[in-house]
């Protein structure tokens, strides 16, 4: 394991344990070796793996508030990000990892099973399914995502889930704020607020990368999520 963790404490105020780091090593070696075998991420090379995937993801860690107890949910998790390496770094964390491509989630239960990790489990459903469920809709403290899509379709996926006073915690690239911005009303629709709007620099990245967290502020209509498929084909204006 090489140094690029180190940065972690000036961009979240954490360290990791040497047990932590050994876990990361764990997962980034399946992670090349699942690979070879089915496309898990596009991205290969180690020392990425370990900036562009678990430090990003490590990111988060700076929006969630207080730790003891969450309720976390991962949607769109693919090979775990940023369920997973939230949940190494905090055992009190409960995460749940949900995504609509079972290969992904068996990879996801390979590094649960081998690492011990308590509190974590996954599903394979859909997100609009999860907003419209008894077991799911507004059931959890924090939303998570990267990568999964635009903001106005991604806030129809995640707030549904959400308690009233819970928060989604996006991670966004350089267009991240414009999105937001453009997507306002329809986190106003959901019941959602804009609370923050946090920059974020990776070492040897120029790339500009955000946090955004919205605050669920009140409980979001009965009509939404709409079904499957109508969130991405028509987005909420």
């Amino acid at each position: 394991m090489d140094d690029n963790y180190d940065v972690l404490k000036s961009l979240t105020g954490y360290t990791l344990s040497s047990q932590q780091k050994d876990a990361f090593q764990f997962y980034e070696d399946a992670l090349c070796d699942w690979n070879e075998k089915i496309n898990l991420t596009a991205i290969r090379d180690r020392r990425d793996i370990r900036i562009k995937h678990f430090l990003d993801s490590l990111t988060c860690l700076s929006a969630l508030g207080e730790i003891r107890g969450l309720k976390l949910i991962d949607i769109g998790t693919g090979a775990g990000f940023p369920g997973l390496p939230i949940r190494i770094c905090e055992p009190e964390v409960m995460v749940t990892l949900a995504d609509s491509v079972g290969k992904k989630l068996e990879f996801c239960r390979l590094i649960i099973e081998k690492l011990h990790l308590t509190n974590t489990t996954t599903i394979h459903a859909r997100a609009e399914d999860l907003g419209q469920s008894v077991d799911h809709r507004e059931k959890y403290d924090r939303a998570t995502a990267r990568a999964v899509a635009s903001m106005p379709i991604l806030v129809e996926f995640l707030l549904p889930i959400l308690k009233v006073g819970g928060k989604a915690v996006i991670q966004k690239g350089v267009n991240g704020p414009a999105e937001t911005h453009a997507a306002e009303n329809a986190i106003r629709i959901l019941g959602g607020e804009l609370e923050l709007i946090i920059p974020v620099k990776l070492p040897g990245v120029p790339d500009d990368r955000f946090l955004i967290t919205i605050r669920k502020v009140a409980s979001t209509p009965k009509v939404y999520p709409r079904r499957a498929g109508m969130p991405t084909s028509k987005p909420l204006l």
